[in-house]
């Protein structure tokens, strides 16, 4: 089924033609009203530290999040709410996880996430795309200039997790802003126009590449695996909480959520549809609720990207040798991400995975100390909760077959002067 005939725009899906995905300028305070809740969530790490957080949590008043007016102050009350639940569930680890999350952050969490879409728990959409500031508001917009409005335990290894995330959503941007043009220029009978927007995406997906590799830099992988992951884990799939999580005053049966993944960023969910990879069994299952875990007019953008005019069908159709190529290049640069960021979560998960097993409970250094004390219950998945080499290696070898099939000309229509 074709899109309608006006033109496709990014407009409507509250994309940002700067920014993508991310919430342009989010607010950094809520008004004074809920200041109990900003008090708390500025300093997760800390009353973490202390073993005080629940304490704090338990002494917050019941507020109401009627006098929430805008997007922006509904996507900080999700973010301050959300990582306050994180800390409150693993405050004491993995075997101290609470099961009962208390009716005054339960409640007006739960109609923040209503209001706005987003299920109860700390997401993509949260911990990245609405948790930033410059510290020089005319700065650049990198490293050096960027920092986190709420953060979870992990000093700068998580602000450099956040923060490279972020910039990785960041230099997808060229490549979304193609994406309209693409479907615009296939219903004009424009080639050279998709070419040239295909070109695009090959360069956004090179520029994510890059941006990723900065996680070497900034992010300690001892860090990440024995310390930030807990926090990033959710209660569906985890075997550590089992029977979910009991939203108090909310609903009487414990609930089920995934945690943070890097499957909640909307950016590859576009690119896969527009190129025509697709996903099945469990890996397509599970990027499929991933999507529930996005703001909903990002989700129905994937939706329409997938319900255009098929771009595989388009370039076969065509049988130019510059589209062809540019389209055999693209799904070539897709895969080479996807390949990285296996390497990356073979860094970051399974090699410190292999060392903690090895540490069994001991070590003298911070490294060694930070992996002993690593949550076994997730030890061979993502915060998701997913097989995460399996699922990752799944959809590269699904990308992988989307590049071999990709359409070849025939020998005779390489003479063909289409260009």
């Amino acid at each position: 089924m074709s899109v309608p005939q006006q033109p496709f725009s990014l407009d409507r899906y509250h994309v940002s033609e700067e920014y993508g995905f991310i919430l342009p300028a989010p607010l950094t305070e809520l008004p004074p009203y809920y200041k109990p809740w900003m008090d708390i969530a500025q300093n997760i790490p800390k009353l973490i530290q202390s073993h005080s957080l629940r304490s704090h949590v338990h002494a917050m008043p019941l507020l109401d999040s009627r006098f929430l007016v805008s997007h922006k102050e509904l996507r900080l009350a999700h973010l301050a709410l959300s990582m306050m639940t994180m800390g409150y569930v693993w405050q004491e680890g993995e075997s101290g996880a609470v099961k009962v999350l208390p009716r005054n952050l339960a409640i007006p969490y739960w109609d923040v996430s209503q209001r706005l879409g987003l299920p109860p728990i700390l997401t993509h959409a949260d911990g990245v795309l609405a948790n930033w500031r410059k510290k020089n508001p005319e700065g650049p917009f990198d490293m050096e200039n960027l920092e986190l409005i709420a953060t979870i335990p992990g000093g700068e290894s998580a602000r450099g997790f956040f923060m490279v995330t972020l910039l990785v959503e960041l230099a997808a941007v060229p490549g979304l802003r193609a994406i309209p043009t693409i479907i615009n220029e296939m219903h004009r009978g424009n080639k050279e126009g998709v070419t040239n927007a295909l070109e695009d995406i090959t360069q956004a997906l090179g520029s994510m590449t890059e941006a990723l590799k900065l996680m070497h830099a900034y992010v300690d992988p001892s860090v990440f695996y024995g310390i930030m992951r807990m926090y990033l884990s959710g209660w569906k799939d985890n075997p550590s909480m089992a029977e979910g999580l009991l939203y108090e005053g909310v609903r009487e049966e414990p609930m089920e959520f995934s945690g943070g993944s890097a499957a909640q960023s909307s950016l590859l969910h576009c690119f896969d549809e527009l190129l025509g990879v697709r996903h099945e069994g469990h890996s397509g299952a599970f990027l499929s609720r991933m999507r529930e875990y996005m703001p909903p007019t990002h989700k129905q953008l994937i939706h329409d990207i997938s319900r255009s005019i098929s771009l595989r069908g388009y370039v076969q159709k065509e049988a130019s040798v510059p589209l062809t190529e540019a389209y055999g290049r693209c799904v070539s640069q897709l895969l080479a991400l996807r390949n990285y960021h296996i390497n990356v979560v073979g860094r970051f998960i399974t090699v410190p995975a292999a060392r903690a097993r090895q540490l069994c409970g001991q070590g003298q250094h911070a490294e060694e100390r930070a992996l002993a004390k690593a949550p076994t219950a997730l030890e061979n998945r993502g915060t998701g909760g997913s097989g995460i080499m399996s699922f990752l290696k799944t959809v590269r070898d699904r990308t992988q077959e989307a590049h071999m099939t990709a359409p070849i000309l025939l020998p005779s229509l390489s003479c063909r002067a289409d260009n």
